[in-house]
C-alpha cells in the first residue's frame, strides 16, 4: 500500500460519509463478536482509522492497539474522548510491527481489499499471524465480489444512485481489480472520487490463511453468525493460529 487515499479531505468528513456504519444494529453486533473472540485478551486492529470499531471495542475493557497508513485518519481518531489513550502506529497494515503478541487481530469494511494487489494479502496474513498469541484469531470483514451482476461482455455496475452522490465500480476482471468511483454533488456541480481495491474471493483467503499457518475456524454471512451462503454478500472470517 503505497497511495493514500486517505488524506487530510478524506479524513475530515469520513465519519460523516459512513455514518450508517456508526448506528449501534450495524456496530454493537460487530464489537459483541469481537469482544468474546478477544476473550479478555489484547486486540489489535489493523487500519484502525477513525476508531469506529476501536474505540466502541476499548469502551467495553479490551485493551486495543491500531495500526493505520493514513496520518490524518489517526489525527481524527486522537482528537475523539479516549482516543489519544490507544496506541497506534502509523504504516502499512501488511508489514508495520508493534510490539506483543495478541488474542485478537482484526480488520473490518472491507478494509483488506485496499491491498491491491496478491503479494501486499499475502503479507497481510503473515503479519496477523506474527501478532498472533497461539490460540489467538485473526477476523476479516469483507464482501463477495459481485461479478454476478454484470451482464456479459459489461465491466461495470451502479451501485448507488442518490440524489446527491452516484457510485460505479469498475470491474478488471482478468487482474481481480476494481476501481469504486464516487460522483458527488458541491455546489460546484459533480466531483470524481475514486479509490482502487483487489478483489478476494473467501477460498483464495483460506489459502493466504494457510500459507501464514491460520486455520479457518468460522465463517459467517454477518456479524451476528449468519449462515454464509451463495447469496451473502459479505462474510466474517475467523482464522485461528494453532
Amino acid at each position: 500500500m503505497t497511495d493514500n487515499f486517505f488524506g487530510p479531505e478524506v479524513a475530515q468528513t469520513y465519519d460523516e460519509g459512513s455514518a450508517e456504519m456508526f448506528a449501534p444494529d450495524v456496530l454493537d453486533p460487530a464489537v459483541d463478536r469481537l469482544e468474546e473472540l478477544a476473550g479478555g485478551g489484547p486486540a489489535l486492529e489493523f487500519a484502525i482509522g477513525t476508531g469506529r470499531v476501536g474505540l466502541a471495542l476499548a469502551a467495553r475493557g479490551v485493551p486495543v492497539t491500531g495500526i493505520e497508513f493514513s496520518t490524518a485518519m489517526a489525527e481524527q481518531l486522537r482528537a475523539k474522548p479516549g482516543g489519544a489513550d490507544i496506541p497506534v502506529a502509523i504504516g502499512d497494515m501488511s508489514t508495520t510491527r508493534v510490539d506483543g503478541t495478541f488474542a485478537l487481530v482484526y480488520l473490518v469494511f472491507n478494509t483488506i481489499v485496499n491491498l491491491t494487489t496478491q503479494d501486499a494479502q499475502v503479507d497481510c496474513f503473515a503479519n496477523a499471524a506474527a501478532h498472533l498469541d497461539p490460540g489467538g484469531c485473526f477476523v476479516v470483514e469483507v464482501n463477495v465480489p459481485q461479478l454476478r451482476r454484470l451482464p456479459p461482455g459489461d465491466h461495470a455496475n451502479v451501485f448507488a444512485t442518490d440524489d446527491d452522490h452516484w457510485g460505479i465500480d469498475e470491474f478488471d476482471i482478468v487482474n481481480q481489480r476494481l476501481i469504486s468511483h464516487h460522483f458527488t454533488a458541491t455546489e460546484h456541480g459533480f466531483e470524481h472520487g475514486w479509490t482502487p481495491f483487489r478483489f478476494v474471493w473467501p477460498a483464495e483467503l483460506d489459502l493466504m490463511a494457510r500459507l501464514a499457518g491460520l486455520r479457518l475456524r468460522d465463517r459467517w454471512g454477518d456479524w451476528r453468525g449468519a449462515p454464509f451462503t451463495a447469496e451473502s454478500r459479505s462474510h466474517v472470517s475467523v482464522w485461528e493460529k494453532p
